[in-house]
C-alpha cells in the first residue's frame, strides 16, 4: 500500500522544521543542501569534508570557483571524488587545490587528467589578499568544507578560513552535541 501524499509531505515538513529547530545536530551544510534542494534542482553535492567541522573551528567561508579539465567534469558528475585530505594555499598570487583527488573518466581515452594534480581555485583580487592576510599573518588554514554543482552547473568549492582545534576543544564541541541530541531526544519524549 502507496502512503498518503498528505502524510509523506507532513513527514518532510516535520524533518525540516527539526532541521531548524535543532541546527547543531546537523552541519551547515546539510542544511544548505535541504534548502537547495527545493529551489535549484541542478544543486548538486560532490564531496563534502565531514571532518573539517570537527578537526578545525572555521571563521569564515568563501565561495570558489575550480579550474578542471573535461574528463574531470564528466568523472565529478559520476562521482569519486574526495577532498578530505585536501588543502587550499596561497602561491605567487594565486589560490591553489592541492591534494584533491578526482577518479579517472573511464570515457576519455586519450585526454585523461592527473588524479591529485594542483587545481588553480577561482577568486577576486580582494578575496585573494584577504585570503594571503589570513593564512600568512594571522596563521589560519584555508580548508576545503564541500565541493558542488551551483543552479547554473558550474563547479564550485566552498573554503573555510580555519584554525586548528586541539583536543579539548574537539571534547567540548562533542559534549556540546551530545548534550543537544539528548536534549532533543527529552523534548521529543516528554514535550
Amino acid at each position: 500500500m502507496l502512503p498518503n501524499i498528505s502524510t509523506v509531505c507532513a513527514v518532510e515538513q516535520a524533518s525540516i522544521a527539526c532541521l531548524l529547530l535543532h541546527p547543531c545536530a546537523v552541519s551547515p551544510t546539510s542544511l544548505l543542501m535541504v534548502q537547495n534542494k527545493k529551489s535549484d534542482p541542478n544543486y548538486k553535492v560532490i564531496a563534502e569534508n565531514r571532518r573539517a567541522r570537527f578537526d578545525y573551528a572555521i571563521d569564515d567561508d568563501i565561495e570558489c570557483g575550480v579550474i578542471l579539465e573535461g574528463s574531470e567534469v564528466k568523472s565529478m558528475r559520476i562521482g569519486g571524488t574526495n577532498i578530505a585530505e585536501s588543502y587550499a594555499a596561497v602561491e605567487n598570487n594565486e589560490l591553489w587545490l592541492v591534494n584533491s583527488y578526482i577518479a579517472p573518466y573511464e570515457g576519455a581515452k586519450t585526454f585523461k587528467h592527473e588524479v591529485r594534480r594542483r587545481r588553480k581555485l577561482l577568486v577576486s583580487k580582494k578575496e585573494l589578499s584577504n585570503l594571503w592576510n589570513a593564512t600568512q599573518r594571522k596563521g589560519m588554514t584555508l580548508v576545503p568544507i564541500v565541493m558542488y554543482f551551483n543552479h547554473k552547473g558550474f563547479a564550485k568549492i566552498k573554503l573555510g578560513v580555519a584554525k586548528g582545534k586541539q583536543n579539548h576543544d574537539k571534547r567540548a564541541t562533542e559534549a556540546k552535541r551530545d548534550w543537544s541530541r539528548q536534549k532533543a531526544r527529552l523534548m521529543k519524549d516528554h514535550g
